[in-house]
């Protein structure tokens, strides 16, 4: 019989069976006072490259917890090389982004400012909290890379060879994404590429259709707000090249 788990939790700690770890004040007090969970709880712990483990609390204290690792529930396995490259935007439509698109499974976070972007500070750390949560709460195996924020132009002059950029362009003569998803073949390193509120400017538009390795994209015949078509884009590449085909994971 599956052990019944009351929770799960992201770290950075190496993970192996027999290993005491304490966990910071916050997941202590996460467990003791919004779990109301004791010593002898059973939790999932996973830490993006050792797969989940099972561990039971040990001790609980008001600086920390100490948890005893037992044994792996899931190998660590490799997960879709997607990439989400977008224009920062409010707080709640940011925070709402990194949530959905971290339980879409993309692999890294980019913030690029445009010319139309009118956010002027983008909290790493409140993207990089949003993150951890949500892959918690997805069961995922890992955390979403979190890019600072840079201008979209440096973000394109250091792109790595062989990744390809889908640009989801709100304006002129686009192949719907799902035809250029089915044509480009097996998956590859890819990136979806999104603008601001206020959309990319024209002149934005022709320079990156000009790239060689950027593909533009319809998203249908309605204008979408940033955030909707950042995730729909994103549900979209998963459907045709990511792993929605395989089966929900099985504990060991």
């Amino acid at each position: 019989m599956a052990d019944r788990l009351d929770a799960r939790l992201y770290l950075r700690d190496a993970l192996a069976a027999g290993a005491v770890l304490k966990l910071p004040r916050g997941q202590a007090h996460y467990l003791a006072h919004v779990l109301r969970l004791g010593p002898g709880a059973a939790v999932a712990l996973f830490n993006g490259c050792d797969g989940e483990w099972l561990a039971r609390i040990e001790s609980l204290a008001k600086g920390g917890a100490d948890v005893v690792v037992e044994r792996q529930l899931r190998d660590q396995r490799a997960e879709p090389d997607l990439w989400l490259v977008f224009a920062p935007l409010k707080r709640a439509p940011l925070d709402f982004l990194v949530q959905k698109a971290t339980e879409l499974g993309v692999a890294a976070l980019i913030p690029a400012i445009t010319r139309r972007t009118v956010v002027e500070r983008v909290r790493r750390e409140r993207m990089e909290a949003t993150a951890i949560e949500a892959a918690e709460q997805c069961e995922r195996l890992t955390v979403p890379l979190i890019r600072d924020a840079a201008p979209l132009s440096r973000v394109l002059d250091g792109w790595p060879d062989g990744r390809r950029i889908l640009l989801c362009a709100e304006t002129g003569a686009a192949e719907p994404i799902h035809d250029v998803l089915e044509r480009v073949g097996p998956a590859g390193p890819c990136a979806i590429l999104t603008g601001p509120e206020g959309g990319f400017e024209e002149t934005e538009l022709d320079a990156l259709r000009k790239l060689p390795f950027v593909t533009a994209v319809g998203l249908g015949p309605r204008i979408l707000r940033a955030d909707t078509a950042a995730l729909a884009a994103l549900a979209c590449w998963q459907s045709v090249r990511g792993d929605w085909r395989m089966r929900p994971p099985k504990r060991n």
